[in-house]
């Protein structure tokens, strides 16, 4: 039931996402007049921006994969020793 009710509320919660979405900009009129009249006139300057928002938008991630990586070689265990029973396990 609970785990149900949860499911329900995702969808629910996706669904409002999905449908109330609307057109945002997220520059300042300045910039995107620039942008805009950078681009018509054939200028690079708009793929430098570009390029700009996409190196801003791996650098978390990359940041991340980083930490991540040295968590792992840092904590990981290497010298584990199994020592098995010879007899068998009842799991009943």
């Amino acid at each position: 039931m609970k785990q149900g009710f949860k499911v329900i509320l995702f969808v629910l919660a996706l669904g409002l996402m999905l449908i109330a979405r609307e057109p945002v900009k997220a520059q300042c009129a300045q910039c995107a007049a620039t942008v805009e009249t950078n681009a018509q006139s054939g200028s690079s300057k708009t793929r430098g921006l570009n390029n700009g928002i996409l190196f801003l938008l791996g650098a978390p991630y990359f940041a991340v994969a980083l930490g991540g990586y040295i968590w792992y070689k840092k904590y990981r265990r290497k010298d584990v020793k199994l020592e098995m029973r010879g007899e068998k396990l009842n799991l009943n």
